[in-house]
Formats: structure tokens, sequence, C-alpha cells
């Protein structure tokens, strides 16, 4: 699981927009949200980037909203 749609939400990006920041269809933003996608380690590093986060806690670190 990760945590791409926390994440942009907070930016109140939608998945067009987080999609035109990285350079891939909306399709994939909503692919890799609902984990039917793994994205290349350059996608996820894009991601992480627009996203002002780390792969670590993107991908693989428990989610807490404050």
């Amino acid at each position: 699981m990760n945590h791409i749609k926390e994440y942009r939400k907070e930016k109140k990006m939608s998945q067009y927009e987080l999609a035109q920041a990285i350079g891939v269809a909306r399709q994939t933003i909503n692919l890799i949200e609902n984990d039917k996608y793994n994205p290349s380690l350059s996608l996820c590093l894009k991601l992480a980037h627009v996203l002002e986060t780390d792969l670590n806690t993107l991908f693989w670190e428990e989610y807490n909203e404050d």
C-alpha cells in the first residue's frame, strides 16, 4: 500500500494535475494509487519530489494524518 492519494489530496491536486506534473497519464496515477501498477524507481522519485516527501514515507511508512 502506498500513500500517494493522501499526499496528493493534502496538496489539493487532482489525479490529472499530478499526472501532468510528472509526465504520465491520469490513468497511471489511478493505477498506482490503487496498487494495480508498480511504478519504476524514476517515476517513484518524481512522485516523491512533486508531493514533497521521500520514498520511505510515500511507499513504506505508516501514514499518520494530524
